[in-house]
């Protein structure tokens, strides 16, 4: 980046760096050693007006200007993105507290992949036509909404910051973004990007602050038309509550209680080291990792042996570490909050097989918010321990007797984003995919992504879906138009 990332964080709009209205600030901390690191805008409806007047002047050149124009500047952001993978990396690790070789691995590459998919949808995006022989024919418009919110959580940053602007940018729509304030910096840096890639001012406008605060009043303003969120199952029904009344488009990916459903037949080694990642990948602080873990009765105990030997073997520390395989947690709130899950899942008469307790690493990290990767037994499918989401490195194991029984367990359940199914036997994974209750289901295997297909779940993970052209219909509004043909001559 062209300077350090200052103590004092500013809100960017209209293409430029400015203080919240308030001059009010929040302290941003590094989960990994404690430490204040900088202060972020504590911004409010004041500097939500600010940035709407901004998107308000710059949306009639945006939106009518060329697709090719929008690709090579979104694809220019992208661009940046990845020549700056090392320090993105490193603010993502710092402000989050996952290992940095899975943010540079992970996190900052698939924001820019965000970018440059987008930007070649923005060339691709295309109407339908319908014709009625020798009648009339109709053609549909996709036209951008206008002024869009997309509100993004903290567990992975940038890349869900910019999987949300990236398409909304692409269809022709001005943007005001807000990243959690719990994880601020690599939203800050994208501002910086987007100056040097050229994006018009006001086109994307990046406020901080909390979601009750500037959150809410993004949600309230009349002239933001939609709202992209993705966070907890709390904050969406609050979110949708405002927003209903007033019509907006809302799409809303929220809460996971993941199933993983393993078989006798599978393929085990695969199996085996999948499950492991399924379960405490950034802390298992992913919305689709698998947190009840699902196993044949023939197999459990084999499983179980195996599975919680190479579940103490996982090494977690300072996430600047190669080695170490996992980080801290992302806040002492949620720290608490974990460990509270875990004392409750005791009380409910779970057993713990391995983990349970807080680490405090020597060096930097011994006042960083670190908790050992935690395996659960004994626990039944109502019990709040599988009904609720943990959101942290916590699963439990549940044995099944058969397919009817797997499926029975699996979707006992408030919730349907995400399973994985484990099996050699095709037309069982078939039948299990077609009766899962969720909106993404994955085959021996797991996170596997293509851009292209729709993200999204039922019931209590939310509505509506994000990914390719689910997401360019999304910012956009189809208004159809009909001519008759004149068949008078």
């Amino acid at each position: 980046m062209h300077n350090a990332i200052p103590f004092k964080l500013e809100n960017f709009i209209n293409g430029q760096f400015v203080p919240p209205v308030s001059q009010n600030y929040i302290p941003s901390i590094n989960p990994a050693t404690g430490d204040q690191i900088n202060d972020i805008p504590n911004s409010n409806a004041a500097d939500v007006a600010i940035a709407v007047e901004a998107a308000e002047k710059a949306f009639p050149a945006w939106s009518n200007g060329a697709a090719e124009m929008r690709f090579t500047i979104l694809n220019k952001i992208a661009e940046q993105i990845h020549n700056k993978l090392d320090e993105l990396a490193l603010a993502e690790t710092n402000d989050n507290g996952k290992p940095l070789w899975l943010s540079k691995e992970v996190d900052i590459p698939r924001a820019s992949a965000n970018f440059r998919f987008f930007a070649t949808a923005a060339m691709q995006f295309a109407s339908e036509s319908h014709s009625v022989e020798n009648k009339a024919i109709n053609y549909t418009l996709r036209q951008p909404i206008g002024i869009v919110g997309c509100i993004s959580p903290w567990n992975l940053p940038l890349y869900l910051f910019t999987w949300k602007i990236a398409p909304a940018l692409a269809a022709g729509n001005c943007v005001i973004a807000k990243p959690s304030e719990v994880t601020p910096l690599t939203a800050y840096l994208l501002g910086r990007i987007c100056q040097e890639a050229g994006l018009p001012p006001g086109v994307l406008n990046i406020v901080h602050g909390t979601g009750p605060q500037c959150g809410e009043a993004m949600v309230k303003h009349p002239k933001i038309k939609a709202i992209s969120f993705t966070g907890s199952t709390r904050a969406g029904k609050q979110i949708a509550e405002i927003a209903a009344p007033m019509f907006k488009k809302i799409s809303l990916e929220l809460g996971g209680k993941n199933p993983n459903l393993i078989f006798a037949d599978c393929d085990w080694e695969n199996m085996m080291e999948t499950t492991l990642r399924s379960s405490f990948s950034n802390q298992g602080q992913i919305c689709l990792c698998g947190s009840r873990i699902l196993i044949e009765e023939s197999v459990y105990e084999k499983f179980k042996l195996e599975f919680v030997e190479k579940v103490k073997k996982i090494k977690i520390g300072d996430p600047l570490l190669n080695e170490n395989k996992m980080g801290a947690v992302v806040s002492e709130l949620h720290y608490k909050k974990i460990l509270g899950c875990i004392q409750l899942a005791k009380e409910e008469g779970g057993k713990i097989l391995t983990g349970g307790n807080s680490i405090n690493p020597s060096n930097r990290c011994s006042h960083g918010f670190f908790i050992e990767p935690t395996v659960l037994e004994g626990l039944g499918p109502s019990c709040r321990t599988n009904q609720e989401e943990i959101f942290g490195p916590v699963v439990t194991l549940q044995p099944f007797k058969n397919t009817e029984d797997a499926l029975r367990l699996a979707n006992d359940s408030q919730y349907g984003l995400a399973c994985s199914v484990w099996t050699s036997d095709i037309n069982r994974a078939n039948l299990i995919a077609s009766k899962i209750q969720a909106g993404i289901v994955w085959i021996n295997c797991w996170l596997h992504r293509d851009l292209r297909t729709p993200f999204g779940g039922t019931a209590n993970s939310g509505v509506g879906r994000e990914g390719g052209w689910e997401a360019m219909r999304f910012f956009t509004e189809p208004k159809n138009i009909c001519i008759a043909f004149n068949n008078s001559k």
